[in-house]
């Protein structure tokens, strides 16, 4: 098995929900960004989604955003996350996701990229704005190399296109809750299960859902239907602000009870 799957098989016996954090690689430097992931593991995040910084986003709400430019602006890059990866994989059997936008993957290579992610111990690639349609060339080189291709499912997608892309899937699946940006929201769109019930019907793989969640009374609600739940601007700016291992205990507390 795969990491998804022991993690995954993890959690149902013990009868919770996993926690999935994406956090931005690079900020504010290499040694905190480091420090940052350690402290989300041993805080209680069962997958870490390890942010690529990228210039031009079109999902990154300002939170996010804000984080992609002090990192961009020490010049980190994905060679020095494949490090930090590496780093993390000596210390810990979390699974891994490099999330990102396709251009920075693009320039770097995808055969070059996916050969190294692996070697480096990253488990699954999630790209934002890469659509089915475009992903055959970075998908078999991610295949080749045992890498998980973890599919974005929205709110709009047609039940056909679902489909086409969940076949094609491996890992998990990130239901986005609500359209727009990513941030903290008040609260939680009320067709969740609803949506949650119609993906299940397409595909095997666990169901994560994310895009709005900031606590752990939203993550409690957001995770009812779900195997697992996404936080993403809530930590970055936890981890800003210094109070990540509260945040993230707070968190894993309300998928657990």
């Amino acid at each position: 098995m795969n990491r998804f799957e022991q993690l995954f098989e993890k959690v149902r016996k013990e009868s919770r929900k996993a926690l999935v954090g994406y956090l931005t690689a690079g900020d504010p430097d290499d040694a905190a960004s480091l420090e940052v992931l350690r402290t989300a593991v041993r805080s209680g995040v069962d997958i870490l989604e390890i942010g690529v910084p990228f210039s031009d986003p079109t999902a990154d709400g300002p939170v996010i955003q804000a984080a992609a430019c002090r990192a961009l602006a020490n010049g980190f890059d994905l060679r020095r996350i494949l490090a930090m990866v590496s780093a993390l994989r000596r210390e810990t059997e979390v699974p891994v996701v490099l999330f990102g936008y396709a251009n920075p993957f693009y320039r770097f290579g995808y055969d070059a990229l996916c050969s190294e992610a692996r070697a480096a111990g990253v488990d699954g690639l999630l790209v934002v704005d890469m659509p089915l349609e475009e992903s055959d060339e970075f998908r078999a080189a991610a295949g080749r190399e045992g890498l998980c291709w973890i599919p974005l499912i929205a709110p709009t997608t047609p039940p056909e296109r679902a489909r086409a892309i969940l076949e094609v899937a491996g890992g998990f699946v990130y239901y986005i809750m609500v359209t727009g940006v990513t941030g903290e929201r008040h609260e939680m769109a009320a067709d969740v299960a609803e949506q949650v019930r119609a993906i299940r019907r397409l595909t095997p793989l666990p169901i994560a859902v994310g895009f709005g969640v900031s606590n752990g009374a939203q993550a409690r609600q957001a995770g009812k239907s779900a195997d697992a739940v996404v936080v993403g601007s809530a930590l970055v700016r936890a981890a800003h602000d210094g109070k990540l291992e509260p945040l993230v205990r707070e968190l894993r507390s309300a998928l657990t009870n």
